[in-house]
């Protein structure tokens, strides 16, 4: 292990400057005790699972060992900074599965056969049009599309979710596969 001067205890600016001088691992372990638990600890109070928020704080202190040289001390503070990343990582997540989700979504539109290569579209612009065409539900509509396909609930968890009958949450979702098909059909 590498040793650097001594830092203080409880000066992370100067603990994430001595990782970035000294790759000191010391320095990093202090960092990261101290600001792992406190990441996945707003993490999880903004909605994110245990298991992603635990996730999350590891990257963002592996970040922040990889970044370390980029720390600016006059411009953020280390927490603030750290809180930076983790922020910046759990957006990025965020938008991969939204990316997932909406092709799962395009998949079940797709029920009638497979994609024929001369008519594929590319996947970014396929996302595109399927967004678009979401805007257009009712909100009723979209709500239960989003519940059931982008977050993965099955129908009887919309119904209880949104506290109406099972049939209600069927009838909305075969009307918008309805008119997502109509919208797009040329995506096939």
């Amino acid at each position: 292990m590498q040793r650097g001067p001594f830092v203080p205890l409880f000066d992370h600016n100067a603990l994430i400057v001595a990782i970035a001088r000294s790759a000191d691992r010391e320095a990093f372990a202090r960092l990261f005790d101290h600001f792992a638990p406190r990441v996945k600890g707003l993490l999880m109070k903004a909605g994110t699972s245990a298991e992603l928020a635990e996730e999350v704080a590891q990257e963002t202190l592996l970040a922040v060992w990889r970044k370390a040289a980029m720390f600016d001390p006059a411009k953020a503070s280390a927490g603030t900074w750290i809180a930076t990343i983790a922020r910046n990582l759990r957006i990025d997540i965020a938008r991969r599965e939204t990316r997932s989700r909406l092709s799962q979504v395009y998949e079940i539109l797709d029920e009638d056969g497979p994609e024929q290569p001369d008519a594929a579209v590319s996947g970014a612009e396929r996302d595109v049009r399927i967004r678009a065409a979401m805007t257009e539900l009712s909100p009723d509509q979209y709500r239960v599309v989003e519940l059931a396909f982008l977050e993965g609930l099955s129908h009887q968890d919309v119904a209880r979710r949104l506290a109406i009958p099972l049939g209600t949450v069927k009838s909305r979702l075969r009307l918008a596969m309805s008119h997502l098909r109509g919208k797009l059909e040329d995506l096939r």
